[in-house]
Parts: structure tokens; C-alpha cells; sequence
């Protein structure tokens, strides 16, 4: 790879000015979500995913009915469910890690929706907000999640800015700390 292509290749995308709001909003609003429902379940003693992964019917519904049921495995599933949409939440909302966040949101969501599908003929005593069929708001949160992995906003609006800027505008002593390198 030449000089020209590797510098073409860390080039981030530009957008407009209205794109760039949209897709942030979109970013925090899905942050404040997860890390919403993560604090939820936290503060909540009664709460845990038995219930719902007790119900799971389709294709891994076998599985995920084998997790309910073993208390160390469920024990585990729910500490990483909770924590795992606090740490994605904020990651979304403060912009750093955006990528990683949105990756690790897209497979627990997929998880969810795998657990417990709208698909027809299928029904569960869980309470839904509302009907579905075959799409519901998981798979619509998981669809905007992969929108936020391909359209990333945090090297424009985020932490991760602030942190490049720090990066970028180092002494060399400080630079060089930061890499791990020698100061000659």
C-alpha cells in the first residue's frame, strides 16, 4: 500500500451538518436506552432474564431454556446483560469505543430477538408493548446499531474527538508517553 492509499484509507467520512446530527442523535438516543435499561435491571433485586429466556421459542430456544434453567449460567447471563448495556449505553452516549459499543449492542440484541422471535403461530405470556410481526423494536434498534457501526460520529462529536485532539496536540514528552517510546 503507497503513502497515498494508507492516508486515503484513515481518512474519516465527512458529513453534512443535518446528517451528522441525525446520526448523533441516533447514537446517544440508543446509548440512553441501554444504559437505562442496564441501570434498571441493576437497581431492581427481583430482576432477571429467567422468565424471558424461559419462554424462548425457535431455533435456539433449546439453549437459551438451558440457561434459564442452570442458576450459575443464569446467574452469569444476567450480570453481563446488565453491565453489558451499561458499558454500551455509555459508550454510545459519550462517544468513545462507538464501533466496539455498537458491535457488542448488535449481538445482545440479536440474542434477544433469537430468543424470544415475532414470528407467526409463536406467542409468550410476557407482555409485548405491542404486536409484531416478524419485525419489533429489537430488530429495529439492532438495524439502527449497524447504521451507527457503517456511519460512525464519535471522531466528530464524542470523547473519542477530544481524546485524538489530546493525542494530536501533545508535547513530545507527553507524546511519547503516551505511545510508549523513548524520548531521544
Amino acid at each position: 500500500m503507497n503513502g497515498a492509499s494508507k492516508k486515503a484509507s484513515r481518512r474519516r467520512p465527512e458529513y453534512g451538518r443535518f446528517q451528522l446530527g441525525a446520526l448523533v442523535t441516533m447514537r446517544m438516543l440508543i446509548g440512553w436506552h441501554f444504559l437505562y435499561e442496564g441501570v434498571a435491571k441493576i437497581t431492581n433485586p427481583y430482576w432477571t432474564s429467567g422468565a424471558y429466556l424461559q419462554e424462548s421459542q425457535g431455533w435456539f430456544s433449546e439453549y437459551f431454556i438451558s440457561l434459564a434453567n442452570n442458576p450459575g449460567a443464569l446467574a452469569a447471563v444476567d450480570s453481563l446483560n446488565q453491565w453489558g448495556q451499561v458499558l454500551i449505553g455509555l459508550a454510545l452516549l459519550i462517544g468513545t469505543l462507538e464501533r466496539t459499543a455498537a458491535l457488542a449492542g448488535v449481538v445482545l440484541l440479536a440474542l434477544y430477538y433469537l430468543a424470544a422471535p415475532p414470528f407467526p403461530g409463536m406467542e409468550y405470556t410476557i407482555p409485548a408493548e405491542g404486536a409484531y410481526l416478524i419485525v419489533n423494536k429489537v430488530l429495529i434498534e439492532l438495524a439502527a446499531l449497524l447504521v451507527i457501526l457503517g456511519f460512525p460520529t464519535a471522531h466528530r462529536v464524542g470523547l473519542d474527538r477530544l481524546l485524538a485532539w489530546k493525542k494530536h496536540h501533545a508535547g513530545p514528552a507527553e507524546s511519547s508517553l503516551a505511545t510508549g517510546e523513548v524520548a531521544s
